[in-house]
């Protein structure tokens, strides 16, 4: 693996937003999450659940429920009182509408995704039409005191079930009026507090489940408004609640961090009645568990510690593999964190703010393993915050320090940096180029003479840095095939010679920049590119895929490699092909020209291609692991994954040169120690 002085970088202050609510796309593939930022995520459950598009929040835009329309159509409601189409392919709000009603607590589409109903804070319930371009007021519903909560459509469509504090109404769709009121604290003695009615769902059968504020989860005949069963699963609230697609599960998640699962079971064996059971607890969140959803696979929960996690439903899995693997996600799957290599430096993102930090620097040598004393400590050098509520979508250092990049959604911002001595001065360019935004990914060439900006349809704007401080625009390349997409990731040639880009359609374009024409597509492939590069030397393309497959193609010669064609025949370790986290970066060692570098949250490794790979019969050893065994035994273990699992969780990993790595970590207690305190719970024997 070689010996590298690492720079052990912990000081990355990122503090995840908390999760606020889930929507699994019916009949689709996909989830949409909504953090209390205002950020809204979506995860390709067929692309190995990769973060395929995120669109940044806005600090006037709250996002308090999701809901996928006909069409696969993405909307969202919040506080602000406005109902929000979210353009998938340009990753942006594309249009609002008020609401009319106050704040918006909730949101639900009825069975077709033809109209959305709204519950807002005056009380009332709002119908509207979903029609191309955008969505139409239809009518309200009849209005009564207290705020709407949440809400559920019949799956015929011909009623709603509304949630509100001590009380559950059920509206006739077509006549608009309340064909039933059922008090749900009726059934509780000597109550001294207030009912709220968290979540809401109505059943094909007629049945009304709900959680609530006591810990309950409760089963009403709707018809006769009738208490059919309640389970109290909490001490504290049941915050959230959702239903299979066949109505034989429920997944509810509540204050304490727990989720629970509920199924449909016989009473006995051959029996056809069934009751509700609360068949299994899981303790995977350490707060409130505001979101659930329950996909025809797995038990999906968000909560405040800023963790989605995936549980499979093992009765549902056909064979145990990979798909039934627990995943819990709590950074994004792209960078926040850009270095100039030259500089030393490293760009640290926020949601309304970068960070430029220069690392220390120690005069001292030690053994493997050792941690020398530093005699220059890391230094804070700027802090550049983003004006206006939108928060930044992507930045950029350059390799020699002296240029930070940003961009908002509608703003994009260049900026020279001076050093003089100890001091930093840095000054933002006036008039740069009008460009389409917002920007998706910036990346500087490697001499620091060009910036490349990523924009929508597939396109990229190329623009020249001028000195002292200034850029002209130079050229903008489009696919020659066209894209509706968003162009997510960059990769510039060290030579300069060549631009590799990625949409939304998973489709790798390459440029050549001598000729500014379109060189050649990569052949396609059924996943997501979560990470590329261009190698110093070769000029190769190195490619990680979703699936966990790494593909290495020849720019030059427009085709694979032969290397890339052994491990396609071969394939990969099985271990390997079962790790949960994408490849997010990609990097090379100029004194090895064999050696690719790549890391996710959990591992650093490197690949060396000059040593066979292993077979699924050899252990695929972390190095700490390998160090332990005799020579003898070690030489067995050779083979071209060398994997080092020190660093966690690893947000970036990059070389500064051929004998220096930096590694930026993020410990989960560092998060945890500047989150509220959660509700704590007596545990028995203590």
């Amino acid at each position: 693996m070689g010996e590298f002085e690492v720079h052990r970088v912990r000081f990355f202050g990122l503090v995840p937003a908390g999760v606020r609510c889930l929507a699994c796309q019916p009949r689709g593939g996909r989830l949409a999450l909504a953090r209390t930022d205002g950020t809204v995520e979506i995860y390709n459950f067929a692309a190995n659940y990769f973060q395929e598009k995120v669109i940044p929040g806005h600090e006037a835009r709250s996002v308090e429920a999701l809901c996928w329309a006909a069409g696969g159509r993405l909307f969202g409601a919040g506080l602000g009182g406005d109902i929000t189409e979210y353009d998938l392919a340009r990753l942006c709000a594309a249009r609002a509408l008020d609401g009319c009603g106050g704040p918006i607590w909730s949101m639900a589409a009825n069975g077709g995704g033809t109209q959305l109903a709204i519950g807002c804070e005056d009380g009332s319930v709002r119908l509207f039409q979903v029609v191309p371009g955008g969505i139409q007021f239809e009518r309200n519903l009849d209005r009564r005191k207290g705020r709407i909560l949440c809400l559920s459509w019949h799956p015929s469509g011909t009623h709603i079930a509304a949630g509100s504090i001590d009380i559950i109404r059920v509206i006739n769709v077509s006549s608009g009026q309340t064909v039933q009121r059922i008090m749900v604290n009726y059934h509780v003695q000597k109550v001294k507090r207030e009912c709220i009615v968290w979540s809401i769902a109505f059943l094909s059968s007629g049945t009304v489940v709900t959680s609530d504020s006591f810990g309950r989860v409760q089963f009403w005949d709707w018809d006769r408004g009738t208490l059919l069963e309640s389970h109290t699963v909490s001490t504290s609230a049941v915050l959230s609640l959702a239903v299979s697609e066949n109505e034989d599960s429920i997944v509810v998640g509540t204050s304490t961090g727990a989720t629970y699962q509920f199924q449909l079971l016989p009473v006995k064996m051959g029996s056809l009645e069934k009751r509700w059971v609360r068949t299994k607890p899981f303790q995977h969140h350490t707060h409130d568990v505001r979101a659930v959803a329950h996909s025809s696979t797995a038990l999906i929960s968000g909560g405040l510690d800023a963790q989605l996690v995936i549980r499979p439903l093992m009765e549902k899995m056909q064979k145990k593999g990979y798909d039934a693997v627990l995943r819990k996600f709590t950074f994004p799957h792209r960078r926040l964190v850009s270095c100039a290599r030259k500089a030393r430096l490293l760009l640290f993102q926020f949601s309304q703010h970068l960070e430029l930090w220069r690392l220390g620097s120690t005069d001292e040598t030690g053994k493997d393993g050792e941690v020398l004393p530093l005699c220059r400590m890391p230094e804070h050098l700027v802090q550049l915050k983003s004006k206006g509520p939108e928060h930044i979508y992507c930045s950029c250092v350059s390799p020699c320090g002296s240029w930070v990049a940003y961009s908002t959604a509608s703003r994009f911002h260049l900026y020279r940096v001076q050093y003089e001595g100890d001091g930093v001065s840095i000054e933002k360019v006036p008039k740069v180029p009008k460009l389409l935004l917002p920007a998706y990914q910036l990346q500087f060439s490697s001499d620091s003479g060009s910036l490349f900006v990523a924009s929508h349809q597939g396109s990229v704007h190329v623009l020249q840095l001028l000195e002292p401080g200034g850029c002209k625009h130079l050229r903008t390349f489009r696919p020659p095939s066209g894209s509706s997409e968003a162009v997510y990731l960059l990769a510039s040639s060290a030579d300069g010679h060549w631009l590799a880009t990625v949409g939304g359609d998973w489709v790798i374009h390459v440029y050549d920049l001598k000729c500014f024409k379109h060189h050649c597509t990569v052949p396609t492939y059924s996943c997501a590119v979560t990470a590329l590069a261009i190698h110093p030397v070769t000029n190769n393309l190195v490619i990680a895929y979703s699936d966990q497959q790494l593909f290495e193609f020849s720019i030059p010669e427009k085709q694979y490699t032969a290397w890339s064609r052994t491990v396609q025949n071969c394939g990969l370790h099985k271990a390997w092909l079962e790790r949960d986290s994408p490849i997010t970066h990609i990097a090379f060692n100029p004194k090895n020209p064999s050696h690719i570098l790549l890391h996710d949250i959990y591992m650093f490794c490197v690949l060396d291609k000059s040593l066979p790979l292993p077979d699924n019969n050899t252990l695929l050893m972390n190095q700490s692991t390998l160090k332990q065994l005799p020579e003898t035994a070690r030489q067995r273990q050779l083979h071209a994954f060398k994997i080092c699992k020190k660093f966690q969780p690893l947000l970036f990993a990059d070389l500064l040169d051929e004998n220096c790595l930096v590694m930026v970590e993020r410990p989960i207690m560092d998060i945890k120690t500047q989150l509220p305190l959660p509700i704590q719970q007596k545990k028995f024997g203590t």
